[in-house]
C-alpha cells in the first residue's frame, strides 16, 4: 500500500504547544503502554505499520517540517517536500510525481491521500487498504472515504452517494452547511468528506500535466513557486465524472482544536498539574517545569509552555486564532535536525537558550555578525571547533565565541548546553554557513 500523509501548517488552534516552526501534529501528547508519549504523526505511521508492515509512507509537507519528522520517524521515511505553500492540487502532484519518479513506484498502481492527524483506530486503515485496492479495480478515477456523521457538523464539506451500497457512485457534493442545513444533508443520506481518497498514481501525473507545464519531479520542484495555488477538490474532484465513495463507520476525529483533542486524550494531566475534587472536564497540558493547580473548574482546558499560557473553556477554544495570529513574540522552542532549543530568557542585548543535540549529531559550522555567544555544558560530552581548532567537552566546560568567529559543536553522546547570546541585534537570520 502507498500512503501520502498530508502534513499541513502550524495548527495555531492549539496555540501554545503549536506555533509556526512546531505544527500540532508533532506534540507529544498521546500516553502509549509503555508510558511514554507519543505524538500524532507517530501514532499514524505506527498504525500504519501495524497494519501493513510494507507499506510505503510518503509525507508531503514544507521545508520547516523536516526535522521534526525525521527526529520522530527516523530517516527511512520519504517525504515531498514543498518549497513553498500552493494549495492541495500542487502538493498532491508534486508527491504523486516524487513516487513515480524518486520512489520508482509504478504508475499503475494506486496511492492513498489522507490527512496526517486523525484519531483514529486500526480499523481506518483497514478501511485505507480497502480504498486502495478499489481505485486498483479502475471502476472509477477517484475513490473517496465518507465517513459516516455521528452528529450535524458545520466544520465539513458532505458527499451524497447515489445508493447506500458500501461503495457507490457519488450524486453530488456540498460545502460546510449551517448545522440545520447538515441535519437535511445527513437525512438524505450525506458522508463527512474527511480530505482520504485513492487514485491510480497515473491519473493524476495525467491531469497535472494538462494544468502544469512540467516533464518530471526535478523539473515541477523547481518552479513549484509560479504554480497557481489551487485546491484538489476544485482542480480534480468536482470535475471527475468517474468517481466513487466507500463509507467509513468506525472512529474518525479531527483533532484541529483543544475541544476535539482533549476528548481523544486519555489522561487529564500531561506534565505537572494537579485537579481537585471539585474539576469536572477539565484537562491539563503543562510542558514547564512549574506546577499548575485547578481548582473548582468545569469543562476547561489549560496548557501551558514557553510560547504562553491559555485557559479556556473548551467550546471557547475553538476561537482562538484569530487572537493568536495578533501575538508577536520570539519562537520560543523548536526542533532542528541536530536536536532542539527552548528559549530560557529574552532581555534587551541578551537571550539565553538551553541546546539538546542528539547522539551523533552537530550543529552546521557558521557564525555571526552581531553577537558574541557562550556555550556552558551542562551534560553529555562532544567537540566543539572553533576557527578550525578542535577540543573536546564535557558539563562544566565552558566555550567563548565573539562575533565573527566560526564554530560548531558534536554530540559524541546526547549533548546539553546553555548558550547565551549577547549582542546588540539578535536574529535567526544574522547566520553565516560554512564547509568545515
Amino acid at each position: 500500500m502507498n500512503i501520502v500523509l498530508l502534513s499541513g501548517g502550524s495548527g495555531k488552534r492549539l496555540w501554545p504547544l503549536s506555533n509556526d516552526i512546531r505544527s500540532k501534529q508533532f506534540i507529544k501528547i498521546f500516553k502509549k503502554e509503555d508510558g511514554s508519549y507519543e505524538s500524532m504523526v507517530q501514532r499514524v505511521y505506527r498504525q500504519i505499520k501495524r497494519v501493513d508492515q510494507d507499506a510505503t509512507v510518503t509525507i508531503a509537507t514544507s521545508k520547516a517540517q523536516v526535522s521534526s519528522i525525521h527526529n520522530q520517524l527516523g530517516e527511512d521515511v520519504g517525504i515531498s517536500i514543498e518549497p513553498c505553500r500552493r494549495d492541495t492540487f500542487p502538493a498532491i502532484a508534486l508527491a504523486t510525481a516524487y513516487l513515480v519518479d524518486v520512489q520508482g513506484v509504478d504508475p499503475e498502481e494506486s496511492v492513498v491521500v489522507c490527512p496526517v492527524d486523525p484519531y483514529v483506530e486500526d480499523d481506518y486503515f483497514d478501511a485505507l487498504k480497502a480504498l486502495s485496492q478499489q481505485a486498483d479495480k479502475g471502476e472509477a478515477n477517484l475513490v473517496l472515504m465518507g465517513i459516516e456523521p455521528t452528529y450535524p457538523s458545520e466544520k465539513y464539506g458532505y458527499i451524497i452517494p447515489a445508493s447506500k451500497d458500501e461503495v457507490s457512485s457519488v450524486s453530488t457534493f456540498k460545502e460546510k452547511p449551517s448545522m440545520e442545513v447538515a441535519k437535511e444533508y445527513i437525512s438524505q443520506g450525506a458522508l463527512w468528506n474527511g480530505g482520504v481518497f485513492a487514485y491510480k498514481l497515473k491519473y493524476v501525473l495525467d491531469k497535472a500535466h494538462e494544468l502544469i507545464d512540467f516533464t518530471n519531479y526535478q523539473d515541477l520542484f523547481e518552479k513549484y513557486d509560479t504554480l497557481t495555488k489551487i485546491s484538489f477538490d476544485y482542480a480534480v474532484v468536482e470535475k471527475e465524472d468517474k468517481i466513487q465513495v466507500m463509507r467509513f463507520s468506525g472512529q474518525w476525529k479531527d483533532l484541529g482544536t483543544w475541544n476535539t483533542l482533549t476528548e481523544a486524550m486519555e489522561e487529564s494531566v500531561v506534565g505537572k498539574g494537579v485537579l481537585n475534587e471539585t474539576c469536572k472536564g477539565v484537562h491539563i497540558v503543562n510542558e514547564m517545569d512549574v506546577p499548575v493547580l485547578a481548582m473548582g473548574l468545569t469543562d476547561v482546558v489549560i496548557s501551558a509552555s514557553p510560547e504562553g499560557i491559555l485557559v479556556s473553556d473548551k467550546e471557547q477554544s475553538s476561537y482562538i486564532k484569530p487572537f493568536v495570529d495578533s501575538f508577536e513574540q520570539q519562537i520560543m522552542f523548536a526542533e532542528k535536525s541536530w536536536g532542539n532549543f527552548k528559549v530560557i530568557d529574552v532581555e534587551p542585548g541578551s537571550m539565553t537558550i538551553k541546546v539538546t543535540l542528539n547522539a551523533g549529531h552537530s550543529m552546521n559550522y557558521h557564525s555571526h555578525n552581531h553577537r558574541d555567544e557562550v556555550w556552558v555544558v551542562i551534560s553529555g560530552t562532544g567537540r566543539t571547533v572553533v576557527e578550525g581548532i578542535e577540543e573536546k567537552v564535557a558539563p562544566g566546560d565552558v566555550i567563548k565565541m565573539q562575533a565573527g568567529c566560526k564554530h560548531t559543536v558534536f554530540a559524541d553522546t546526547e549533548l546539553k548546553l546553555i548558550e547565551v547570546q549577547i549582542g546588540e541585534s539578535i536574529s535567526v537570520e544574522d547566520k553565516v554557513k560554512y564547509s568545515l
